[in-house]
Order: C-alpha cells, then sequence, then structure tokens
C-alpha cells in the first residue's frame, strides 16, 4: 500500500506568527508514521522549510506558473518554489479552476513543470454540485483524470486528491459509499492508464470538510491514502486528531 500522506492547505491565511503551529504538530508528532505535508501561502514556503528542517514533515506551495521564467508579473516558477524549500506544490484546486479558469490542459502544463522542478504535484480533482446531481460525477472525473496529469506521472512524482467542490468549506461531505465510489474508480483508471503496478502505488487524498469527527471514517474507505485538509490545518489542535486518525485507522 502506498504510504499514507496528511497535507494541509492554509490557502490565503497565515503571517509569520502562525508559524508557532508547526512547532505544535511536531511536538505532537516527532516521528510520525505516516507522511506530513503543510502548504502556507508563499511568502512563508522559506520560512515554514526552515522551521520543521530535521523533522519529517515537508513544505509545499500552492499553485506555480507552468513556464520555467519569463515576464509573468506576480507568478512564482516551480523552480523558484523549490529554490524557497518548497517539496511539494498543490495544482488544480478547484478554487484556482473556477476563480482563475484554470482547465485540465493549464493544469496538466504545472504538473509537467512541477515535477521538473523536482517537486511533487498535489493535482486536484472534484465535481461540482450541478455535475453530482447531473449523475455526471464519474465522467468529469474521467476526464480530468485523462486530461490534467501527463504521462511521465509516476507514484513518486504525483498525488491525487479528490475533493468534490461542493463540500470544500461547506461542512457538507459525501457519504461515504460516494468516496468510495469515486476512489475506487481513480485506482483502477490510474492502473487502466500506468499498468496495474504504478497504478496501485498513486496516492489517493480525500478533501472537502475533513474534521477530527469525521476523519477516521473516511481513511476507514479503501483506496483513500490520507486527506488534503483545508481549514482544519490552520491549527495543531484541529489538525493533529486527524493525522492521530490517520495513523490509527
Amino acid at each position: 500500500m502506498p504510504r499514507r500522506l496528511a497535507a494541509g492547505n492554509w490557502k490565503m491565511n497565515g503571517t509569520r506568527g502562525n508559524l508557532s503551529e508547526l512547532d505544535a504538530l511536531m511536538a505532537r508528532h516527532p516521528a510520525p508514521s505516516v507522511d506530513l505535508l503543510l502548504c502556507p501561502p508563499a511568502t512563508l514556503v522559506t520560512q515554514a522549510a526552515d522551521r520543521v528542517a530535521g523533522h519529517p514533515m515537508f513544505i509545499g506551495a500552492q499553485d506555480c506558473h507552468p513556464a520555467p521564467s519569463g515576464a509573468h508579473t506576480g507568478d512564482l516558477s516551480a523552480a523558484m518554489l523549490a529554490d524557497a524549500g518548497a517539496g511539494a506544490v498543490i495544482l488544480g484546486h478547484s478554487e484556482r479552476r473556477e476563480n482563475h479558469h484554470e482547465t485540465n490542459a493549464l493544469v496538466c502544463d504545472k504538473v509537467m513543470a512541477a515535477q521538473a522542478a523536482g517537486l511533487i504535484a498535489l493535482a486536484c480533482i472534484g465535481e461540482t454540485l450541478e455535475q453530482r446531481e447531473g449523475g455526471q460525477t464519474l465522467q468529469v472525473i474521467a476526464e480530468q483524470i485523462a486530461q490534467s496529469l501527463p504521462d511521465g506521472a509516476t507514484p513518486e512524482n504525483t498525488v491525487i486528491a479528490y475533493e468534490p467542490v461542493w463540500a470544500i468549506g461547506t461542512g457538507l461531505t459525501p457519504e461515504i459509499g460516494q468516496i468510495a465510489e469515486v476512489h475506487d474508480f481513480l485506482r483502477q483508471a490510474l492502473s487502466d492508464r500506468f499498468g496495474s503496478g504504478n497504478g496501485n502505488g498513486f496516492r489517493l487524498l480525500y478533501g472537502g470538510s475533513v474534521k477530527p469527527a469525521n476523519a477516521a471514517e473516511i481513511f476507514g474507505v479503501d483506496n483513500v491514502d490520507g486527506a488534503l485538509v483545508g481549514g482544519a490545518s490552520l491549527r495543531a489542535d484541529d489538525f493533529s486528531p486527524i493525522i492521530d486518525a490517520l495513523e490509527n485507522t
């Protein structure tokens, strides 16, 4: 089985004072049995990476530009993020797809850029409520997997996070059977495309209103190898019980 992963996405939250939450997480999980990834705003990547040096936790970023350099004011390349101390980068999050009109093709270009820079690409996929209610969930997921992942994706350089758009930040969580259906579908789709050896090695995370109260039940689902956590990752008091649940399930 893939090594499990608890990833936190701080989104547009956090200043230097919030880095003390990393100290609390490291104190509570000095030798975690799962991988820990925290993705703060780009302004904090270097300081966060320095802060966790010597601990198994690693730091990621929340987006990158597909080009290695150029006239792209305000953007950051994958190589810049790696130089700043990031080991991974979240790509294709639904908030980027919606708010910045990112297409599957653009996400794929970003994934390739991240991989070229030596970063783990954490590629996000997920359906809207309208697509869910229209019975299009698996069709949408299939298209996103086919078009957002390059042929060079491997279990070592790519993690996939399934985040139903309608569950992100809403407090709503899909039924366990719905999560299982999508994750089983993802595993088969990856095996069909990349071969069963690689397909079974990709880490599949669930994201969307994951919290201490529901984490253990979600982590008990087959083919759920961890979580991409939003708001609950901002405070160690909230994120730590989720990590505990992942280690103990």
